[in-house]
């Protein structure tokens, strides 16, 4: 397959680096558009009033690459409008050095690469690594692999958007594959107060997590050793409500 790579670590992060390698060993060829930068926690946000910038880097001599200003939602448009003048097979973002379980999809700009392709009509896949200190990259890259080799994806009625998680564990150690929804996360922010140099006031976001991983979602799988896949769509609006509107005539 033709696959497009991208990310929100940046160009140089390890997770695409060994997904690259591991993908042109599985016999695809790979397309690597990604941030220039580490661009975590961007969402689904794209650059309007500052210009892009797209320069052509040497990744690995089979592997046409560039590393481009802007969010990961930006090096999707971006690479698809102007970068590559085919159509890609599939577009995958990652793998990500940390989780995007439930509630994290909504903040991630890994998930949100991932979401541009499908709303921009391809399948597209966001992978990450529940990240402890193993840094174990090479079990999701033989995953996703074996799972494209397995998956004949043209079987879906409508292109695919899927969030996969998976823990950070030798592959003998993983427990098998849930197909889940997405737990419930709840994160306790509070911002802290600091000084900078010259006296002036600063806040660092800080706070820590309360996650819920009832079974069958994706906090469970992966807390349980099993690689989480959740299917994912896009539908904002909320049909019952609208039918059923419970207010005055407006």
């Amino acid at each position: 397959m033709k696959i497009f790579l991208t990310n929100d670590d940046g160009i140089y992060a390890d997770g695409i680096r060994i997904l690259a390698e591991v993908l042109q060993e599985a016999g695809h060829q790979v397309f690597i558009v990604a941030p220039d930068r580490e661009r975590s926690a961007t969402g689904h946000s794209i650059t309007i009033l500052e210009p892009i910038r797209a320069i052509k880097v040497n990744i690995n001599k089979d592997i046409t690459a560039y590393k481009v200003s802007g969010t990961p939602a930006d090096c999707v448009k971006l690479g698809l409008e102007k970068l590559i003048d085919f159509t890609p097979d599939l577009l995958i973002s990652g793998i990500n050095n940390g989780s995007n379980l439930a509630f994290d999809v909504l903040y991630s700009g890994t998930v949100s690469a991932a979401i541009e392709g499908w709303i921009m009509g391809l399948n597209s896949i966001a992978i990450s690594l529940a990240r402890k200190e193993k840094y174990n990259f090479q079990t999701a890259a033989y995953f996703l692999a074996d799972f494209l080799e397995k998956e004949d994806l043209s079987v879906f009625k409508e292109k695919i958007l899927l969030n996969i998680n998976v823990p950070d564990q030798e592959q003998e150690d993983i427990r098998g594959v849930k197909i889940c929804k997405l737990g419930t996360s709840l994160y306790e922010e509070s911002f802290v107060e600091r000084l900078d140099p010259a006296g002036r006031k600063y806040y660092w976001l800080a706070g820590s997590g309360n996650r819920k991983g009832l079974e069958n979602t994706d906090i469970w799988a992966v807390e349980n050793n099993y690689i989480a896949i959740t299917p994912l769509k896009l539908q904002l609006d909320d049909q019952d409500l609208i039918d059923n509107w419970p207010g005055k005539d407006l």
